[in-house]
């Protein structure tokens, strides 16, 4: 991989928390980096914002509809203004050096592909491309002979054990998990959760879906399906511990016993600057560990019964075919009925169990085929949470 600087830089969800933590961190070292493409889905007067800092050379908008708000804030500029999903992809298409991929859902799923086609360097922060079209996702990847780094910090750290070691000499993979707001909660006390409570998570701030995801413990579900793809040591040597501190990210076990683990302070700028300097290393102003303070680390087994969302996810892997997709699908309409008060904590998991029990569509073997599950998927759980209201 080369590491000529200045290295362009691509950021696909740049609004958001994935999008401006790495943009801070490009400022703390403007001379490495050139901003190649910002994207973002409706905020475009925040867009506008950071392309005029960043000097980016591309702004794409996906909604349309801010097309004209957008064109007009950059009217004075020489950004190239853009908007909808076909902008998104030829903006991927550029071929940055380096890629970081943030936009939520599936959407991010074409441009994601187009950046992997262009063989660079791609962050992944989107954990709907690996869990919905894990097989695809890595199979263009190697095609194209790009550079798939993950960004999560539970991957990210399983990506810095490995730095050194070998993929088969790996015994066992653990990714470590808060346990979320609820960790200690009965299903009783669950059964009266409010969104409010769901989306204040202990150690991370995060935006109000992937919140929601930790305190089901769903998110813990699909960065196993993620790891299962970036990661091929076998389902069965994949495990999760749960650990409420969140300073070991997630640990390494190889045949000979030896176990390494990645520590840091839950901040998403540690894991995003691990992908941005790869293989090197770059100066941040995160908070250092201390562990004196911090005093103990704790550790627990998960509560499969009080979180049923990993079962869900380990049989979905074990399923394959369209199960992961009908997962994740069903998942992100349940929790958005959810954070809308249409229905309760508990039914989270149960509608996305009924979906994937409804649902049994072929194998998927393009991106057509993903966006038909993905869009089935949705409409079948809709229509349970109607008939539930009913």
């Amino acid at each position: 991989m080369s590491t000529a600087l200045p290295r362009t830089v691509s950021i696909f969800g740049a609004t958001g928390s994935v999008g401006t933590s790495t943009l801070d961190l490009i400022r703390l070292d403007r001379s490495n980096y050139r901003v190649l493409a910002l994207t973002a889905n409706s905020n475009a007067k925040q867009l506008a914002n950071l392309a005029r800092e960043f000097d980016a050379e591309v702004a794409v908008i996906a909604d349309t509809n801010q097309y004209g708000t957008l064109k007009n804030l950059l009217a004075d500029t020489s950004i190239e203004v853009a908007a909808g999903p076909d902008s998104l992809i030829a903006a991927a298409a550029l071929g940055a050096d380096w890629t970081m991929a943030a936009i939520v859902g599936c959407v991010g799923l074409p441009p994601t592909l187009a950046a992997l086609q262009s063989g660079k360097t791609v962050a992944l922060a989107n954990k709907e491309a690996l869990v919905s079209a894990g097989g695809l996702m890595m199979a263009q990847a190697k095609q194209a002979g790009a550079t798939l780094l993950p960004v999560d910090s539970e991957h990210n750290a399983i990506f810095q054990c490995l730095q050194g070691g070998r993929i088969d000499q790996v015994r066992k993979i653990t990714l470590t998990a808060s346990g979320g707001p609820f960790r200690t909660w009965s299903r009783e006390q669950m059964a009266s959760v409010t969104p409010e409570q769901a989306v204040a998570h202990p150690n991370w701030d995060m935006g109000a879906k992937i919140s929601v995801d930790s305190a089901t413990m769903m998110n813990k579900g699909l960065e196993l399906i993620e790891a299962h793809h970036l990661f091929p040591v076998g389902l069965e040597n994949i495990d999760i511990l749960v650990h409420p501190q969140s300073v070991i990210h997630s640990m390494v076990e190889y045949k000979d016993c030896s176990t390494i683990a990645q520590l840091g302070s839950p901040d998403m700028r540690i894991p995003i600057a691990s992908a941005m300097a790869w293989p090197e290393r770059m100066v941040t102003d995160c908070a250092p560990l201390n562990l004196a303070k911090i005093a103990k680390l704790d550790f627990e087994a998960p509560d499969y019964e009080r979180f049923p969302a990993l079962q869900l996810a380990r049989n979905a892997i074990e399923r394959g075919g369209a199960v992961p997709a009908i997962l994740n699908a069903a998942n992100e309409i349940a929790v958005a009925a959810f954070l809308k008060g249409d229905v309760q904590f508990l039914a989270i998991t149960e509608i996305v169990s009924r979906v994937i029990d409804s649902y049994s569509p072929p194998e998927p073997i393009n991106l057509a085929d993903i966006f038909e599950i993905d869009k089935e998927a949705r409409e079948r759980a809709i229509a349970m949470i109607e008939d539930a209201r009913v």
